[in-house]
């Protein structure tokens, strides 16, 4: 038994238990990859190979569903917002500060943080752009988050997502300083919002919008079947892991899920995260549910002012006559998921300068 122990003593070495316990057929095929299994892609249907609408599951009385307006549910937050800014400048003369690290030229990503910097200005928090080419690496981007870390009138740092394939979005996030890291995808801070006797100082806001939109719109979490679709660490992990500390009970769908259609019908609650337009048919959804779209896909369309639309992963058309609540796309989680990162960085500039 001593013996064994001596085995199992801490080393810096992760390869001591795995040392220890050899027998284990796990570990004789390979070892801790087996157990955490293969690292695939998530690849989902396009839209073109979508089955027709199928009709949806209703009955003769057609329900008269709630539009969840996230516009005016982030009007009101940023409008709280800005009065604590104000209040900031008044007592002590500063204001938070966020710095946003742009990579490439995602048509996208560019609207994202055009959104993102016209919001700081109108609830008055101070705001700076880097911008880099889609062929740099990842010292430049990691030299960039050195330099906001120190910088103290930078209270948040926020790297725009997705990164370009070629970088390493792992060790780029891990760069972050833990109390700047307003878009919550710092380890550290995904790691405590796991741990429910833990607290992260930043929760993704995305994830955070999503609850936002649920406690807002008076609608019940605990005890609630709760399917995610997508399992991004943007949105479809993050949200996950808070609903589990509102009690609901989770599943999560992803391109490898068999019958998904039937896992989601079975859900009180729906949150799609796909990034896959018209993915969820009305016929996916249980009558009364309640359906948070976080889907924003852009449709070339000649005939629009910027030549393209938004629309959802919800077929929202096909889901009016089923759900009791939904959110629209464009105006539903977007404008709420901004106003979370306003709050964030708020929070963040109130730790720095010690504020209650």
């Amino acid at each position: 038994m001593r013996a064994l122990l001596s085995k199992l003593a801490w080393t810096p070495s992760s390869m001591v238990v795995r040392g220890a316990f050899s027998s284990n057929r796990a570990a004789k095929n390979g070892g801790k990859d087996d157990i955490l299994g293969p690292c695939l892609p998530d690849i989902w249907p396009t839209p073109g190979s979508l089955s027709p609408p199928s009709p949806s599951p209703i009955s003769d009385e057609e329900l008269t569903p709630t539009i969840i307006n996230g516009e005016s549910i982030a009007k009101e937050i940023r409008s709280s917002i800005a009065e604590e800014v104000r209040q900031m400048k008044q007592a002590i003369d500063r204001v938070p500060g966020l710095a946003v690290i742009l990579v490439g030229q995602r048509r996208d990503s560019q609207s994202y943080v055009r959104c993102k910097i016209k919001a700081c200005e109108e609830v008055g928090i101070s705001s700076r752009v880097a911008e880099f080419p889609v062929d740099c690496n990842d010292n430049e981007i990691v030299n960039a988050i050195s330099s906001f870390n120190e910088d103290p009138s930078v209270h948040g740092i926020l790297v725009q997502l997705p990164l370009p394939q070629h970088m390493n979005e792992e060790k780029i996030l891990s760069a972050l300083s833990l109390e700047k890291d307003v878009d919550g995808f710092h380890p550290l801070n995904v790691g405590n919002l796991a741990m429910r006797d833990r607290e992260p100082l930043f929760i993704p806001c995305s994830a955070r919008a999503c609850i936002e939109l649920l406690l807002r719109s008076n609608v019940k979490i605990m005890g609630k079947n709760t399917v995610i679709i997508g399992r991004s660490r943007v949105v479809g992990l993050p949200t996950s892991l808070l609903l589990q500390r509102h009690h609901a009970t989770v599943s999560i769908i992803h391109a490898f899920t068999e019958n998904p259609e039937d896992i989601t019908r079975e859900a009180d609650i729906v949150i799609s995260a796909a990034g896959v337009p018209g993915l969820v048919r009305g016929s996916w959804l249980k009558k009364g549910a309640v359906v948070i779209d976080v889907g924003t896909n852009a449709i070339e369309d000649c005939g629009s002012t910027h030549g393209y639309y938004l629309t959802g992963d919800v077929c929202y058309l096909e889901a009016l006559p089923v759900v009791s609540a939904i959110t629209p796309v464009p105006g539903g989680v977007g404008p709420v998921t901004i106003a979370m990162l306003l709050s964030n960085t708020l929070d963040a500039a109130k730790l720095a300068y010690r504020l209650s």
